[in-house]
């Protein structure tokens, strides 16, 4: 059983940074795929980045602002966040998909474990 934890959100306001953090216990971030989702009130939840072996994935969204990392020594993966933009906030969630492959990596159904999420408020 993976569990996932999440950390490092928070208020900030447009412009600012965060990095969330998540860490893995009970499996490793180097099996599948590790993906950050998340979900902003009266939405579904969605896509935002994803790490299989050395490729990183993102939205459309998020691209060119937002950074998936991984510490595998760890067992950590990191989403850099730069930019922010009210329109990001929601609550950001970490996900495992051990056996996920490349081409569902932008698929929640693809993620086995998820974490309990972490709030990211962003305030114009």
């Amino acid at each position: 059983q993976v569990q996932l934890v999440e950390s490092g959100g928070g208020l900030v306001q447009a412009g600012d940074s965060l990095r969330l953090s998540c860490t893995a216990s009970g499996g490793t971030v180097n099996s599948g795929a590790m993906g950050w989702f998340r979900q902003a009130p009266g939405k579904e939840r969605e896509f935002v980045s994803a790490v299989k072996g050395g490729t990183s994935y993102y939205s459309d969204s998020v691209k060119g602002r937002f950074t998936i990392s991984k510490n595998s020594a760890a067992n950590m993966v990191f989403l850099e966040m730069n930019s922010l933009q009210p329109g990001d906030t929601a609550v950001y969630y970490c996900a495992s998909g051990p056996t996920a492959i490349t081409s569902r990596v932008r698929n929640p159904g693809a993620y086995y474990y998820w974490g309990q999420g972490t709030q990211v408020t962003v305030s114009s």
